[in-house]
């Protein structure tokens, strides 16, 4: 795909969940590889309202190359694309329902969202738990880190989801799977146990 094509359908992905209601103000980022650069949401900018102009260029060792300021949490995709050469794009939203599963206590670290449905398995895998740190700060970024090997997506704790995919399609198709997924989990959570079946 070029650039133009990539461009398009993150602007496309952004206002989708935008109009979705699973990000608000400009509380979320999302980012897309092209050659060797990345392409990242510029700090403060609204999902509602993204543009060309609306993206900030980096090289992978998080040199900023030319465009508006890069979002804070920039060091979190450079890490996930350093991670893998599969991760072509990375989305991080403060989704209702996963915000909230996030922020229960005695969550799996390890597979934070239970089995109901076999979905978000097949469409994204195991959910890891990132535990809190403020946003945009080094605790955060090295609690990200360490937390990398445990899981294919990831919920920061008291914050919100962080998926990773080979296209921005494939990221945002694998955040709406995890938003419905912490929806259905959230909706059957004070179900006696025995009331549904798990798989």
């Amino acid at each position: 795909m070029t650039i133009e094509q990539k461009t398009q359908d993150a602007i496309w992905v952004a206002k989708a969940l935008f109009d979705r209601n699973k990000v608000s103000g400009s509380s979320a980022n999302l980012s897309f590889r092209h050659e060797d650069w990345i392409y990242i949401t510029g700090s403060g900018t609204c999902f509602g309202r993204l543009n060309t102009d609306s993206f900030s260029v980096m090289d992978l060792d998080g040199k900023h190359v030319y465009g508006i300021p890069p979002s804070k949490e920039a060091p979190m995709h450079l890490m996930l694309y350093r991670a893998s050469t599969r991760v072509q794009a990375v989305v991080h939203t403060h989704s209702f329902y996963s915000t909230l599963w996030s922020c229960l206590q005695g969550i799996d670290p390890d597979d934070a969202i239970p089995s109901i449905t076999p979905y978000l398995k097949m469409k994204v895998g195991r959910i890891a738990l990132v535990p809190y740190a403020a946003p945009g700060s080094e605790q955060l970024f090295a609690h990200m880190q360490s937390r990398l090997p445990a899981g294919d997506g990831y919920i920061l704790q008291n914050h919100g989801p962080v998926i990773t995919g080979s296209s921005i399609m494939d990221a945002f198709y694998g955040i709406e799977e995890l938003e419905e997924s912490a929806r259905i989990a959230w909706t059957l959570r004070e179900v006696p146990e025995g009331g549904y079946h798990r798989i």
